[in-house]
């Protein structure tokens, strides 16, 4: 490998080290805030350069050649239990260093205008950079413990950013309940850990990949337990059914954490985990199976919450939400590439839509502030003819919505049709894979029609937000509109990375993650379509994100909205969507009330106050008491019953002596 690879340790203690002056600053120096932005950004912007240049040495090497590992210090030596502090540099982890760095140093910019008032700027910019060193852990690890160290931090620092309104009890909620939910998947991933060192006695990658196809029979209830383990994690951490509702809730923080956590890093985790460990779930036929139907599911359940939201953030949450329930489908039915492809194709997108939303938020909140209203800046329903104000905001969106939505030449398309066509084509094997496939392309059209309804809503149609308001709306600043303008380059752009066979320069991606991915494709059965097929599935997906784009232009009438303080409450199916299927008050009465009631009622006033605190603390002290009362009997300060007692205790003396 070359030199500059073994580089590659600068890119995560870059942010650290932005981190550590933040953290300083924010405690010695809060007002610095030109500081705090020199150093948030530039540490981003310092990384992606170094990740770019590992990378692109790295790729000097033919595709052929071992992952680098770079070992720094044994973490633990313990009998045969060996970890070390190792990065790896291999294809996939370069692919995941440049969005993360790249895709996180442009949302580090737009935080610079987005934040710039607010008093924990400093703070904030710690927390971010701390972030993204985390998931840099993750993706670098070479070693299950190691990635499991940033796995567990993204965590923590959704925690804190979540919350970092935490004054106001919704905001703290809302990152308690991120924590929490996350624990729940984090604790399979370390049964699974548990598992493998049992079965192999190593915990590195390496080891594990190398030694899996003899440790392990296909299709075992050794491999399939891992694996399921390993996927409950993968659930809590990237939003899927059971475990999704925390992501929803998530938007209580900045919008450019939503942005971070929804595009570049922690959500993206779990299919990079399922990425990583192909040859795993290749050999777990029936976890692969799991994993490809949930992930359909998921993607078909949040895009129709979705149509009924007006919160704009809660919009692209469940899109989120739905857009990584196609990267489980991609890489559970074994098309690894695919859904590594979409994860990146999403990470330019989403970024740039979750940016732009945080572009009029940020307008209508200075609007109604001074014009001495508190309405909500979020609703879309308080939005319309934004396209005015906005011209620049609103276009990059726009580009934004056709590429998720699906439409040719954008990379939304490229990605979202090559998971769609490798499902397709697995339908040969078993039919349970084309139904799997009318999902996604159900979900597919649900997309596009409420991706539609978001920019019609919020840019199109008459103005909703007031008259003396509009006084007072207009672009954001180019410190905000820059990064939408390169995300939106990369939105077009990125589908270039992996085109379809039957178009030329096809591949690129593929064949970059071949020795990455061929170690768990070699279990797969042989899948493909012919060249028709693949351009009759190219054209309905076409037809199917025209549809609901155009569905959305003639069935939605922006028009006839009101403003939110004025609009009729929901009812019928509008509501139960509106209301998310009442899933969060479902697990509030069979889990949340229960666990409450047990916590408070048995485990603390029963058993801790009167079994613990009744045999230990608080019994001790009342025996004290009483022996001392009982002392008082014999030390009260009267000397003629000091007399009596003495007198009594002789003639017991006496008696006792004469027998």
């Amino acid at each position: 490998m070359p030199a500059i690879v073994e580089w590659v340790w600068l890119v995560v203690m870059l942010p650290f080290g932005g981190f550590l002056a933040n953290g300083w600053i924010s405690f010695f120096r809060p007002n610095d805030k030109r500081a705090v932005s020199i150093i948030g950004v530039g540490v981003l912007a310092g990384a992606f350069l170094v990740a770019v240049a590992v990378v692109l040495g790295a790729a000097r090497e033919t595709v052929e050649a071992a992952p680098a590992v770079f070992t720094y210090w044994s973490w633990m030596p313990v009998g045969t239990l060996q970890v070390d502090v190792a990065f790896q540099v291999d294809h996939l982890s370069s692919v995941m260093l440049l969005v993360v760095t790249g895709v996180g140093a442009l949302i580090h910019v737009f935080s610079v205008g987005y934040m710039r008032a607010d008093p924990g700027y400093a703070r904030y910019f710690a927390y971010l950079n701390l972030f993204v060193f985390f998931m840099l852990v993750l993706v670098l690890g070479a070693s299950f413990p190691v990635m499991f160290v940033g796995w567990e931090g993204v965590g923590l620092c959704s925690y804190l950013l979540i919350g970092f309104w935490f004054s106001e009890k919704a905001n703290a909620d809302a990152g308690k309940k991120a924590f929490i939910m996350n624990r729940i998947g984090d604790f399979g991933f370390l049964v699974a850990m548990f598992m493998i060192y049992r079965s192999i006695g190593s915990l590195s990658f390496q080891n594990v990949f190398e030694q899996a196809p003899t440790a392990f029979a296909v299709g075992g209830s050794a491999i399939t337990w891992i694996t399921l383990a390993l996927f409950l994690g993968c659930a809590g951490k990237s939003a899927q059914i059971p475990l999704y509702t925390w992501l929803p809730d998530a938007m209580a923080g900045p919008t450019p954490v939503s942005a971070l956590i929804h595009a570049a890093t922690m959500v993206t985790a779990g299919v990079y985990l399922v990425a990583r460990t192909n040859v795993l779930f290749a050999m777990a036929p029936i976890s692969s199976a799991v994993v490809a139907g949930v992930g359909a599911l998921t993607a078909l359940f949040a895009a129709t919450i979705a149509v009924k939201q007006w919160d704009i953030k809660k919009v692209l949450a469940y899109s989120t939400v739905s857009q990584l329930g196609y990267m489980f489908l991609g890489v559970g039915i074994g098309a690894y590439t695919a859904g590594m492809f979409h994860l990146v194709t999403h990470a330019f997108f989403k970024a740039l839509l979750f940016l732009g939303s945080g572009s009029v938020i940020h307008v209508l909140h200075h609007a109604y502030h001074e014009t001495h209203r508190h309405d909500d800046a979020q609703d879309m329903r308080n939005m319309g003819g934004l396209v005015r104000f906005m011209p620049w905001t609103a276009g990059v969106m726009w580009i934004a919505t056709l590429a998720i939505a699906g439409i040719p030449g954008l990379s939304g398309f490229f990605s979202k049709d090559e998971i769609l066509a490798a499902t397709f084509a697995r339908g040969g094997e078993a039919p349970f894979f084309y139904l799997l496939w009318v999902i996604g392309t159900i979900a597919a059209l649900l997309t596009a029609f409420y991706m539609t309804r978001l920019m019609i809503y919020t840019f199109h149609g008459s103005n909703r937000t007031g008259e003396k308001e509009c006084d007072h709306l207009h672009e954001a600043p180019w410190i905000m509109t820059g990064p939408l303008v390169v995300l939106a380059a990369g939105t077009v752009l990125a589908g270039a990375l992996n085109l379809p066979e039957i178009l030329p320069a096809h591949g690129w991606l593929e064949h970059w993650l071949e020795p990455v991915t061929e170690l768990g494709t070699r279990y797969l059965p042989e899948a493909s379509l012919a060249p028709g097929t693949e351009w009759a599935l190219l054209g309905l997906a076409t037809a199917v994100a025209a549809v609901g784009i155009i569905g959305a232009w003639r069935l939605l009438h922006p028009e006839a909205l009101v403003p939110a303080r004025e609009a009729p409450p929901e009812t019928g199916l509008g509501k139960l969507l509106y209301r998310k299927y009442y899933v969060d008050e479902i697990y509030d009465a069979a889990v949340v009330r229960p666990l409450v009631w047990l916590s408070e009622k048995v485990l603390w006033r029963e058993i801790d106050q009167g079994v613990i605190d009744g045999a230990g603390v608080t019994g001790v002290t009342r025996l004290a008491r009483w022996l001392g009362h009982l002392g008082t009997w014999f030390q009260n300060g009267y000397v003629g019953r000091y007399v009596l007692w003495f007198v009594v205790a002789v003639i017991l003396v006496v008696w006792e002596i004469r027998r």
